[in-house]
């Protein structure tokens, strides 16, 4: 192993930067070359890796988003697409590559793997929506800043005694709405995983109204729901108004927390380890505290499980 490239590929996630930060200074420790590839995949087919140093790292721990910049690549789906990368990995002399992002990244190195080069996969995603790890690079601080969203707009629902249906990420899981609501206090939690009962989040609102609870927070991830169709519904049952707000891209920006800063940092340095020790195929996981890495196989073959213990929890707790 003498030459390592990383890539970041589809949505950006905090702490993807911190990352991007371990593999550079772990491989140069290593007195590996590494060199970053622009926008995913679409750069090794473009030609965009430049040699990184020490000081290309610099001052990024605490930066969201990803200096070395994402895109989708549907040309890397194509034959032809896939053969104009391996080229210019070979050009570099590229022995391995390491790919932060989710699933659809993961099997974009499963292909480069293929063709001969060794791969390390890094989940990086605020779905949490990986299989085989507990935790995902930049889903503590989506949650985070979902939870800062909801305190403030307790403060304004409190004021004027108002419901508010706030949607968050989550076109397949419901990872974000339950952790958020949980620690948030939500009135009621819609989720994918979970059909949901109008008539029940309806009779929760009641219930908190009798015993003289003046706000109401119900939060929906967008894969189960729009906020506005939930805000509809009530207003057509209770004949109350019901606030929207639909948070967005919100969620995917800002200053990684220090959970995801260091698990980015482990992971970087892990996956730069596993090529040292002529390990590819692999994406990393965190589970039980420790860094390990399971075939890509495995990962794609698996479902993440779904947190019902949290998701029964927050129901009794906000009855």
């Amino acid at each position: 192993m003498r030459n390592i490239a990383v890539l970041t590929s589809g949505g950006d996630a905090p702490g993807m930067n911190a990352a991007i930060r371990a593999v550079v200074r772990k491989s140069i420790y290593h007195q590996l070359g590494i060199y970053g590839v622009q926008r995913g995949f679409s750069g090794l087919i473009n030609n965009e890796a430049t040699r990184l140093e020490l000081g290309s790292v610099a001052d990024i721990i605490h930066r969201g988003g990803t200096i070395l910049r994402t895109a989708r690549s549907p040309e890397f789906q194509t034959k032809e697409g896939q053969y104009k990368a391996r080229a210019y990995l070979q050009e570099l002399g590229i022995d391995g590559v390491i790919v932060i992002g989710g699933d659809g990244s993961f099997r974009g190195a499963q292909i480069l793997e293929g063709m001969g080069f060794p791969t390390i996969g890094i989940p990086a995603t605020i779905d949490n929506d990986i299989a085989c790890t507990d935790y995902c690079i930049g889903f503590d601080t989506a949650v985070n800043t979902v939870i800062d969203a909801i305190n403030r707009v307790r403060d304004t629902a409190t004021s004027h005694e108002r419901i508010y249906a706030i949607e968050v990420m989550g076109r397949d899981t419901g990872h974000i709405a339950l952790v958020a609501g949980l620690a948030g206090g939500a009135e009621s939690i819609i989720v994918p995983e979970a059909s949901y009962n109008i008539e029940e989040v309806c009779n929760r609102l009641l219930r908190g109204i009798k015993r003289g609870k003046r706000h109401s927070i119900i939060l929906v991830a967008e894969g189960a729901a729009s906020a506005a169709q939930v805000g509809e519904e009530i207003k057509n049952l209770l004949q109350m108004e019901v606030r929207v707000i639909i948070l967005g891209h919100l969620q995917r920006g800002g200053t990684p927390t220090a959970f995801d800063r260091i698990l980015a940092s482990r992971m970087g340095g892990k996956a730069v380890d596993l090529l040292l020790e002529d390990i590819g195929g692999r994406a990393l996981g965190f589970w039980k505290g420790e860094i390990g890495g399971r075939p890509y196989e495995e990962v794609f073959n698996s479902k993440k499980e779904f947190l019902w213990d949290d998701y029964e929890l927050a129901g009794i707790l906000a009855i």
